[in-house]
């Protein structure tokens, strides 16, 4: 592993060691964020595919009642019967921060609480399929709108782990052993200038004392 750039001494080796601290508990927090975005993220991938099989279910049913009514009825009259539609949803987007991830929600709201107001026509000239897709399609149409919240957000989240997931690597295969290594540089260069130190101190004890007294201390 590579050594940071850096000059061997104490003051380097001081900022290295806190460096390291705070890539430490940087790395720990790093990793409780992924295991956390991880649990909620397969909460919301069983979640979408328990709602995705649903919501199919349902529109291909509706989809079998829609085609025996066109069958039963005339074109003209079908499409006259839901041209004007009596029901209006309107949709209100927000957001909601889970581990820093803002993920949508969403929240319809009918024009009236009425549930005859999904029928936009009278029930005398149309056939009784078409009130069970008109039925079907209405009682499926939150399952949708939550359908499509969950897999937005398991967009986002996914996105969110992958980028966390590469900080949590960077910083235990890269930062951490190079900081590691690095202080173990500086601190084996620091023992090294310090014996030389210690050995040059003696060599000059022994020349003042050879100079003074004629000997050594060897």
């Amino acid at each position: 592993m590579a050594t940071l750039n850096v000059n061997p001494t104490r003051m380097e080796l001081t900022n290295l060691k806190r460096k390291l601290q705070t890539a430490v508990r940087g790395h720990k927090l790093l990793k409780d964020k992924r295991d956390e975005l991880m649990r909620q993220f397969l909460d919301l991938v069983r979640e979408n595919e328990k709602l995705r099989a649903e919501v199919e279910t349902a529109i291909r049913e509706a989809d079998t009642h829609m085609a025996v009514a066109g069958s039963v009825m005339q074109k003209e009259a079908l499409e006259t019967a839901l041209m004007l539609p009596k029901q209006e949803v309107s949709l209100t987007v927000a957001e909601k921060n889970v581990m820093s991830v803002m993920i949508p929600v969403f929240d319809a709201k009918f024009k009236t609480a009425d549930a005859g107001d999904i029928y936009p026509y009278g029930f005398a000239f149309t056939s009784g399929d078409l009130d069970d897709a008109v039925g079907a399609l209405s009682a499926v149409f939150p399952k949708m709108i939550r359908l499509a919240e969950v897999e937005k957000s398991c967009q986002l989240m996914a996105d969110e782990i992958e980028r966390t997931r590469r900080r949590v690597n960077a910083l235990e295969h890269v930062m951490i052993p190079r900081y590691k290594e690095t202080i173990r540089f500086i601190t084996m260069k620091l023992d090294e200038n310090e014996r030389s130190t210690t050995a040059r101190l003696m060599k000059v004890k022994d020349m003042m004392l050879d100079k003074a007294h004629g000997y050594s201390q060897a």
